[in-house]
């Protein structure tokens, strides 16, 4: 089979938007060419000219279904939509959640935990810190078993280690077993790592070019989910009952039993459910990536290509800010509430599920108006400035001792910090295409972590050692950077100009070989003419 097949498609006319020509090319060995329908291409390693047939068929095709072509064939490859693609989606928002909910669930109540286990606070934090500094070094492994091994093992792998950890938690309800508890907290961050690279994945292997951003953002959307509910019910499940210890571990326990259940519950579905793609491409984007095999891929040649894609480098520091400043708070909501809010314990959670709820609406919008409109950067710009106004509010309106304001000002603040963070990940795919999903999205997480490990550490200590507002002020600096940076982006909509078919006539089949260097067969896209810049509205 050919590799990196081109799609070759007449624009959509304006009085018939859902009628495409799909023109079948046939190969000319011998003869003139016309000159004006010819460009060259490659099968099977000899060079010949193809043209455009005179008779091509015009069809009518469902959007959703266009047909990607074969080079030098008149054989047509469908694209078609799978309703099983709901199901993939739904079982990895869902197990998604159950691990974003173990991450939080500690220090939306650190004064409890800080009492059971007799630690510091420094301590409780780390349960949260060991989440972003194991994502950092594994996520490697991680995104090179995606590409090698495929969806499947990538989704079993996170799902699998979420649900032991959840269980070793299990064992840990005792004053004297906080290394217990926190073995089983890193195992549900190496988890993390098989899942947070996952939604941009997910959304372009199986969901149409209409629906791809929507998809993406529905997958983030289970994250934030289980952040909102690890807001919300561990207050509830487990009071401060300072006077009752034993009342207090039974209260932990059942909320850890139920949390295994549930994971274990989640894995068998992902075991079901899961597959590594449909038997059909989605999109034309899907249809035209090279298809090497899997010997031939060189992981370490991808990673050289992201990191010397200049656009890339500056959306993975801007992306690190903003989803690091997303981290910090989340992880120190509890302490800064509760040093302007004396015991405030069920309105600290209750300020984060209103923190996160809002950035999961804030998420969906933004989904539906980049498949909309495909506006990438001014979309993430104006969310990046948003958020940042967002982020000044809340920090000089958190200790005016009226804490409505604070509900309402963490709303704003969530539905624009917490709504940025699938925008990162399709702009990451859209300006590195035809790289792989996963690595760029892996990369984007890496340096989330990062900056979520250096804020985290220096906003806790502020807020110690001062109090919210200098950890506050600290985050809104950094922000303001981010804004500089992301106006910076030089916006290439690669992966959404093949699926319109916007630069059919600057694409040319070239010879190639693998990123290993191993000869192949194949072709890989190639532009004679830079890709066309996003435009505004």
């Amino acid at each position: 089979m050919v590799a990196g097949e081109l799609v070759q498609e007449h624009l959509r006319r304006d009085n018939a938007p859902d009628e495409i020509d799909i023109s079948c090319k046939r190969s000319v060995h011998n003869g003139a060419v016309p000159v004006g329908d010819q460009y060259t291409d490659l099968t099977n390693g000899s060079e010949h000219l193809t043209e455009l047939d005179s008779k091509a068929l015009e069809q009518e095709i469902p959007p959703d279904e266009k047909q990607a072509m074969l080079p030098g064939e008149e054989t047509c490859i469908e694209t078609k939509l799978y309703w099983r693609r709901f199901s993939v989606l739904a079982v990895f928002s869902f197990y998604s959640l159950v691990n974003a909910f173990q991450w939080i669930q500690y220090s939306i109540i650190t004064n409890i935990f800080t009492h059971f286990y007799n630690v510091s606070s420094d301590k409780i934090d780390w349960l949260s810190i060991v989440y972003m500094v194991a994502y950092v070094p594994l996520i490697f492994p991680a995104t090179w078993l995606l590409d090698k091994k495929g969806l499947k093992l990538t989704a079993l792998m996170g799902a699998g280690l979420n649900c032991v950890g959840a269980w070793v938690k299990c064992a840990s309800v005792r004053p004297d077993l906080f290394g217990v508890t926190m073995t089983g907290q890193i195992i549900c961050s190496i988890a993390q790592v098989f899942i947070l690279g996952l939604p941009s994945k997910i959304a372009s292997v199986w969901f149409g070019p209409k629906e791809v951003s929507t998809a993406c953002a529905t997958a983030v959307l289970g994250n934030q989910l289980g952040t909102a509910i690890g807001f919300l019910l561990p207050p509830v499940l487990v009071p401060n009952t300072v006077e009752d210890i034993e009342l207090m571990g039974h209260n932990i326990r059942v909320m850890f039993y139920w949390t295994a259940v549930v994971s274990t519950a989640l894995f068998i579905l992902t075991v079901i459910v899961m597959k590594d793609r449909p038997s059909l491409p989605p999109s034309q984007a899907q249809a035209v990536l090279p298809d090497c095999a899997p010997e031939d891929y060189s992981y370490r040649q991808s990673i050289i290509n992201l990191f010397k894609n200049k656009p890339f480098i500056l959306l993975l520091i801007s992306y690190g800010i903003m989803t690091g400043s997303f981290y910090s708070v989340s992880t120190l909501l509890n302490q800064m509430i509760m040093a302007c809010y004396k015991n405030q314990e069920l309105n600290a959670g209750r300020i984060g599920l209103t923190l996160v709820v809002a950035g999961m609406v804030g998420s969906i919008i933004c989904g539906l108006w980049l498949d909309h409109t495909k506006t990438y950067k001014m979309t993430t710009l104006m969310v990046y400035i948003l958020s940042f106004i967002g982020m000044l509010v809340f920090t000089f309106t958190l200790d005016l001792n009226n804490i409505y304001l604070v509900f309402f000002t963490a709303g704003v603040l969530g539905f624009f910090m917490t709504g940025y963070l699938p925008l990162g990940f399709e702009f990451g795919v859209e300006i590195t295409y035809p790289e792989s999903e996963g690595t760029s999205s892996g990369l984007l997480n890496a340096f989330a972590q990062i900056f979520g490990i250096i804020f985290t550490l220096i906003q806790g200590r502020l807020t110690t050692d001062y109090n919210p507002l200098a950890g506050n002020l600290f985050l809104c600096v950094w922000i303001f950077l981010g804004i500089f940076l992301t106006a910076l982006i030089k916006s290439e909509l690669k992966r959404n100009n093949v699926n319109m078919g916007m630069n059919h006539r600057n694409l040319q089949a070239v010879p190639t070989e693998c990123p290993s260097d191993k000869p192949t067969n194949g072709v890989k896209m190639e532009t004679s003419v830079s890709f066309s810049h996003e435009t505004s509205l």
